[in-house]
């Protein structure tokens, strides 16, 4: 068997057949994994719908809007889910983000009839394990920060350090104003949905958004 020669051709025809054959093998796995993946996310979803609403008999992944907010001068995009038993609206979930310390902060927040937060769930972050990462707890009900109860519309939801009523994780008070900038925006998105919106803006006031600063310092 004559040996290939030693060129630039013959190394650049190799390269060319080890990353078609790469890419081919990779588009296969991600063929094979894709429907599984959906599936696991969308199993996390509905169990994070259950945990945040009241009990419902409707489907609110069939149901789903989207609410684009004016956020900080840019469009943003938030998933709201209708929970209905029967014909009645007993709750609404909102997939909301913020970037906190690390990146960004996806959360789950559900309201009840009457605006109030029923509970939520955080489905994704990348803050400090141990640190920012509380907020998986901090603020639920038996939380030093909880928030359940509250109804940001009769105020935002702002950490005690700016002048607000919530208590900040602690060392983490950047993770919690990102948590809260979500929550409220998360609010606005509600009620726009409730009022059969397709878009709103929202204002410095009690119904709407209100923008957390981050601290100029690198203390998470």
């Amino acid at each position: 068997m004559k040996k290939l020669e030693s060129s630039l051709l013959n190394m650049l025809l190799v390269l060319t057949s080890v990353t078609v054959v790469a890419v081919g093998l990779l588009a296969y796995v991600n063929e094979l994994t894709k429907e599984p993946i959906a599936q696991a996310n969308l199993n996390t979803l509905n169990n994070a719908l259950k945990e945040v609403v009241p009990a419902f008999t409707n489907n609110p992944v069939e149901e789903a809007q989207t609410i684009t907010l004016n956020v900080d001068g840019k469009e943003a995009e938030f998933i709201v889910y209708p929970a209905k038993d029967g014909d009645k609206v007993v709750g609404t979930a909102v997939e909301a983000s913020s970037n906190g310390f690390s990146g960004a902060i996806k959360i789950l927040i559900g309201f009840d009839e009457n605006g109030k937060i029923h509970d939520y769930s955080l489905l994704a972050h990348s803050e400090t394990p141990g640190l920012g990462s509380k907020a998986n707890t901090w603020f639920k009900k038996d939380g030093k920060g909880s928030i359940i109860g509250m109804n940001p519309g009769e105020g935002a939801l702002i950490v005690s350090k700016d002048g607000g009523q919530i208590d900040a994780i602690t060392a983490s008070t950047i993770t919690s104003r990102a948590f809260l900038n979500a929550v409220n925006n998360a609010y606005a998105a509600y009620k726009g949905e409730n009022d059969g919106l397709t878009s709103a803006t929202p204002q410095a006031d009690a119904n709407t958004a209100a923008t957390a600063k981050a601290d100029s310092t690198k203390i998470n």
